[in-house]
């Protein structure tokens, strides 16, 4: 077990345990300090690269020996996210709200287990987005949960892909386990064809929405969609202006989402 510790003042407290969370962290231990500062420990089964947090001075050690299996699900709880999710953490076996459809949370090698504000964003705009039968393309799926909650609304074909091997080979066992039918390939979007897809997840961050827009609109179908998620307040400009989208963006823990 590997533990990055990042030291950040309190107002950025929320946005590094963001970025953590779409990490692949395993869980995040806090110690508030009496100057205003904030140390983080991040505990990952593997060590990463770490440019996304330089400013926040990382440090990374092994973890001492312990149950770090008991003490990471201590970190993890049922989330209620729009209006129809119930986020369960894939040991636990509560069952879900009336009307709310279970969805596990799967921790491990690939980011974006649903934990974090931008995933959760995205499940929101997907509860009116995925139309019946929509033909549907998880953009960078990392885990492979915005592709399950696309079955779980009925979508038709839905096709998930990483530029990261390992990610789609996590999120490939993941459907395997839950007996559903999506199909994954490494790379982007590239590998599709013009105006194949209804809807495109992409959740991701503000450069690669930006840079990936023209490729984005070429494999949309007439009429189809793209939910943005991943970025904040700061590119909320840059980002309608390369999408020439007006719509309202929906915001959570600082961070924002568009469906456009």
């Amino acid at each position: 077990m590997h533990i990055l510790q990042l030291e950040c003042s309190r107002a950025e407290r929320d946005f590094v345990v963001a970025d953590l969370w779409e990490h692949a962290v395993l869980g995040i231990e806090e110690d508030e300090q009496p100057d205003g500062r904030v140390i983080l420990k991040a505990w990952f089964e593997f060590a990463i690269e770490t440019p996304a947090f330089e400013r926040y001075a990382p440090q990374w050690y092994r973890a001492p020996e312990q149950d770090w299996e008991a003490l990471s699900r201590e970190q993890w709880d049922t989330v209620e996210v729009g209006s129809r999710f119930f986020l369960v953490p894939e040991w636990r076996d509560d069952p879900p709200p009336a009307g709310r459809m279970r969805l596990a949370m799967r921790p491990g090698r690939a980011c974006g287990t649903g934990w974090a504000a931008p995933t959760q964003l995205a499940l929101e705009c997907m509860e009116t987005a995925v139309k019946p039968g929509a033909t549907v393309l998880d953009l960078g799926t990392g885990a492979g949960i915005l592709a399950v909650a696309a079955h779980l609304l009925g979508a038709g074909r839905i096709y998930a892909c990483d530029i990261d091997h390992d990610a789609t080979a996590v999120a490939s066992e993941r459907f395997r386990d839950e007996g559903i039918e999506i199909r994954t390939f490494t790379g982007s979007t590239r590998s599709v064809r013009d105006g194949s897809v209804d809807l495109v997840i992409a959740n991701l961050n503000a450069a690669t929405l930006v840079d990936l827009a023209g490729e984005i609109r070429r494999i949309l179908a007439p009429g189809g969609k793209v939910i943005l998620s991943g970025f904040r307040e700061r590119d909320l400009a840059r980002v309608r202006r390369a999408w020439n989208c007006e719509a309202e963006a929906r915001e959570k823990d600082g961070w924002l989402a568009l469906v456009c």
